[in-house]
């Protein structure tokens, strides 16, 4: 009869006192990482709390805040001001957002073609979107200019009619901002292009076969693969249209008659101008939630009309 041996039990090495080589791992990765938590929860998470804090009070800066509650929420509510830069604001972006991404659209579209010297047209298409800030803001306010500016100039000489007054009418303010907002659209045409060349090309074969044309195969094959990107320029140009600020900072500061009072011009003033830090705060925290509750409708609303590579499995 055979007898069972009890087999030893492994020893357990001896672990020093940094651990295993994971935890080792894990202790070097967040050493080398804290200079950037350090940074982010001083100069980030910080100012948001302190903003929030700020917002329920009345801050000048050179005085200690003092706590007023709902106050100035209330005060933003009942100024007709307030209301006219989200007027403002809404007006530019429901202009600009459409305009914006049919351009892009349609220039990757072109860009995707077989042409000669593709490259360097991709690129002066591109180069625009690089170059931003006052220096743009200053090139087109010569171009808009109603006495000499280049585009009046040229309306008069192939119309024979004179040119709108731009910056200092009411009505022609904001399209002057969606003209000028087409100065970007390389950044988004460079990503359009970049989910264009993803599309799988069995696709296009495929219906070429049923008898698809182009025009056909634009509808059903390249746009509907192209949702996606479509989603993420969307909320993109969302969050830049409501930040709009430098051109109309520059070109006109809100006027003529606050037509062009945008949002976060209004934020600068009550905070810089005015030294409200108190009510620019709660303005900063409303834009905040405007821009979170919109771009949540068009997340929610995407499961209607984005089309995904997996949803085909």
């Amino acid at each position: 009869m055979a007898i069972a041996v009890p087999r030893p039990k492994p020893q357990k090495r001896a672990v020093g006192w940094r651990g295993s080589p994971k935890r080792r791992e894990a202790i070097a990765f967040y050493l080398f990482i804290s200079p950037w938590i350090f940074g982010f929860l001083v100069f980030t998470v910080g100012p948001i709390i302190a903003s929030a804090y700020f917002s329920f009070t009345q801050y000048d800066i050179a005085n200690a805040p003092k706590w007023v509650g709902l106050t100035n929420y209330q005060n933003l509510f009942s100024d007709p001001i307030f209301w006219k830069s989200i007027t403002v604001t809404l007006h530019f972006a429901v202009l600009a957002l459409p305009l914006g991404l049919v351009a892009s659209i349609a220039l990757a579209l072109l860009l995707n073609l077989k042409l000669p010297g593709l490259s360097v047209w991709r690129t002066l298409y591109y180069f625009p979107s690089v170059i931003s800030g006052v220096a743009v803001a200053l090139l087109w306010q010569l171009i808009f200019q109603p006495s000499f500016g280049v585009l009046n100039v040229f309306i008069y000489t192939t119309f024979h009619i004179i040119g709108p007054q731009w910056a200092f009418d009411e009505a022609w303010v904001i399209p002057m901002f969606v003209i000028m907002s087409l100065w970007s659209v390389g950044g988004s045409m460079l990503i359009y292009l970049g989910g264009l060349q993803g599309i799988p090309t069995q696709l296009y074969e495929a219906a070429e076969i049923d008898g698809a044309n182009a025009w056909h195969r634009l509808w059903t094959v390249t746009l509907p693969m192209l949702t996606p990107v479509i989603l993420f320029n969307l909320i993109l140009g969302i969050i830049s249209a409501f930040s709009y600020f430098t051109n109309a900072y520059v070109m006109t500061q809100g006027g003529p008659n606050y037509g062009s009072y945008f949002y976060l011009l209004m934020l600068y003033q009550t905070a810089w101008q005015f030294l409200k830090m108190g009510l620019a705060s709660a303005m900063a925290w409303l834009f905040f939630l405007l821009v979170l509750v919109i771009t949540i409708i068009v997340m929610r609303t995407s499961l209607m009309w984005v089309y995904y590579e997996e949803d085909r499995r």
